[in-house]
């Protein structure tokens, strides 16, 4: 293939930048055209940078001309997290870009979640990044909400987390497969569950708590693994409605705990005004 090296006259020219909270105040200040903003993405990139997990990328901020004299065309999100999180990050510029080609800024499909996995060669990529993005929500946010802009988790983190637990990942996300078939809880529910418990009790054999859930022999009333197959799928008072994770979750901690401790439960529930339960932890002996 042939790549024609001779450049059109309206190219941008990129330059890599340290733009800090005063010169995005003053680019913000030369905008073309005020978009409506995603607070929600703000919050979420000045959130990456407080983290430190900002990355370089090809993605920056877009002019119609200098950086000193032109005018914004892209970037604005970027521009406003900056100032929240009131640190200098490295982005590029892009100077001189036409104001032609503003109508299709960010038409481009995002890239997901899942499409960061694929690259692991994993299974079951659907499964395996929502049970990340959980277990990551449990350990930071366990008591608030986990779904809306506040609880949005950046594709580098779930990268890392997957990286760094592969296997514990692949297990659980096994296990949720396996136990969702016989429990009130979704596949990503019991893989949650799994993994945070399992995680904090490394020495406790999960086989027989496995088996319990999965084949039912031999359970006695007040044993938590029954308990916990007699959840309904559908919270029964009021409008009926599926729990969200965040109770799903709760719901399969207790039986663990109860399990683990060996306290006889006949009745599982989580209310609105509790705080997500604490794993018990079991640890080896080193």
């Amino acid at each position: 293939m042939v790549i024609d090296s001779g450049l059109p006259q309206d190219a941008p020219t990129p330059r890599l930048v340290q733009v800090t909270p005063k010169m995005a105040e003053t680019l913000l200040s030369r905008t073309v055209v005020n978009r409506r903003l995603d607070w929600g993405q703000v919050d979420f990139l000045a959130d990456s940078i407080i983290r430190k997990e900002w990355q370089l990328t090809h993605q920056g901020i877009a002019l119609d001309g200098p950086l000193d004299t032109g005018y914004l065309l892209d970037g604005q999100h970027r521009l406003n997290a900056i100032i929240k999180a009131g640190d200098p990050v490295w982005m590029y510029v892009f100077e001189g870009l036409p104001r032609t080609a503003f109508p299709v800024l960010d038409t481009g499909k995002r890239r997901s979640g899942v499409d960061t996995l694929y690259s692991t060669g994993e299974k079951y990529l659907p499964v395996l990044y929502s049970t990340i993005r959980h277990v990551l929500l449990f350990k930071n946010i366990p008591d608030s909400s986990w779904s809306g802009s506040g609880a949005r988790i950046a594709n580098g983190r779930i990268l890392a987390a997957q990286s760094g637990d592969s296997a514990m990942y692949r297990e659980a996300v096994a296990m949720g497969r396996e136990i969702s078939k016989h429990v009130f809880a979704s596949q990503t529910g019991v893989a949650v569950g799994y993994f945070v418990t399992t995680e904090a009790a490394p020495a406790v054999k999960a086989d027989s708590w496995v088996e319990g859930l999965t084949s039912g022999a031999n359970l006695e009333i007040g044993d938590p693994r029954l308990a916990l197959t007699k959840v309904p799928h559908v919270k029964r008072r009021g409008a009926k409605r599926r729990y969200n994770m965040r109770e799903q979750v709760a719901i399969y901690i207790k039986a663990w705990n109860a399990w683990v401790k060996e306290e006889k439960v006949e009745n599982l529930r989580f209310k609105k005004t509790e705080k997500m339960p604490t794993p018990v932890e079991e640890k080896f002996d080193r």
